[in-house]
């Protein structure tokens, strides 16, 4: 089983797509660490020798920065907004969408779900 990163891939893809599961790589940068380590993108991830997999951790770790360290930077960065007190930073602190989205209708992935009152009763019509 290959482990790159401190992440285990999985073994019936092709290592091109495998080296997505990584925090801070996707199918563009997948593709250039292969070229870098001059590794077949086809391979499963399965059949990779110990030297192949060797040479992309190098090509990542020489290049990239990703999974903890990447999550700390974004983590530190978000706090540098949220210390500023500037606008991103104060719709961080109130987990309300960031770039100008409307918030009346459809911020439901920030704001959470729809919240409703218990044992409410509806007024009777007149």
């Amino acid at each position: 089983m290959a482990r790159i990163e401190g992440v285990d891939l999985p073994r019936n893809k092709k290592i091109e797509f495998a080296l997505t599961y990584i925090y801070g790589i996707g199918l563009t940068t997948s593709q250039r660490i292969l070229k870098i380590s001059g590794v077949d993108p086809n391979t499963r991830a399965k059949d990779l020798t110990d030297q192949e997999i060797t040479v992309i951790r190098g090509a990542i770790s020489d290049n990239l920065q990703v999974e903890g360290d990447l999550r700390r930077f974004e983590s530190l960065a978000i706090k540098r907004l949220i210390d500023t007190g500037c606008y991103r930073g104060r719709r961080h602190r109130l987990g309300l969408p960031l770039r100008g989205q409307r918030t009346r209708t459809n911020a439901r992935t920030r704001r959470g779900g729809k919240r409703t009152v218990a044992g409410k009763k509806k007024a009777p019509r007149k």
